[in-house]
């Protein structure tokens, strides 16, 4: 049990490298999220936790949706994501195309269907990447606030990309705030499905705005 400790830590601090290599022009987010996923499930099955235990509890979805507070959450990093495009309309009229140029290269936006199903997966890869299995991890020995911080500033940190500082920034600051509640939403529920779901919707719809109206 003590190895499977020291393997987590070196895994946490391998992925936080991996997503600073961004800050130094290396595309690396892509890896850190195949390594959270890779460990979450190899962890998983060497200590014979259930889904319930790891935070990606299916049969508790319903219980889950059922609390309408819950929904509030979900809801939230939507309403975050219009906020961001109004405030960008007014004073960062290359926003768009930054947005654009950061997300044309992982999607296939010719197809609305395939963008639905990519959308989808990246949504859950990172929130079993970050939150099930970094976020939780970190959990263990931080409390909520600070591991949810930590998490965050590493999940924004991975979409860092070049371009107009003041546009980056500005990106960067409403994708942290995205993922304090996808965070928030993980804490409350331990259930990854929970936050994918919201993290799938304010993607999905931003994602339709920007390519199809």
């Amino acid at each position: 049990m003590k190895t499977h400790k020291v393997v987590k830590i070196a895994v946490l601090v391998l992925m936080v490298i991996i997503t600073f290599g961004n800050v130094f022009g290396v595309s690396t987010s892509g890896l850190s999220i195949l390594l959270g996923l890779s460990f979450f499930f190899i962890f998983k099955i060497i200590e014979k936790k259930s889904f319930q235990d790891v935070g990606l509890e299916i049969r508790s979805i319903g219980k889950n949706l059922k609390n309408l507070k819950i929904w509030l959450w979900i809801l939230l990093p939507l309403v975050i994501n219009f906020a961001a495009d109004i405030l960008a309309k007014i004073f960062l009229p290359g926003y768009e195309d930054h947005i654009i140029a950061r997300s044309s290269s992982i999607l296939s936006v010719s197809s609305i269907g395939l963008l639905i199903i990519q959308l989808a997966i990246f949504a859950l890869g990172e929130e079993i990447a970050w939150r099930a299995f970094f976020q939780k991890q970190i959990r263990s020995f931080l409390p909520a606030i600070p591991t949810i911080i930590i998490t965050s500033i590493l999940f924004s940190m991975g979409h860092l990309t070049d371009g107009n500082f003041s546009i980056v920034i500005f990106d960067l600051l409403f994708i942290f705030f995205n993922s304090l509640v996808y965070g928030i939403i993980f804490e409350k529920t331990n259930n990854a499905w929970i936050s994918a779901l919201s993290h799938f919707i304010a993607n999905i719809v931003s994602a339709i705005t920007l390519y199809y109206l």
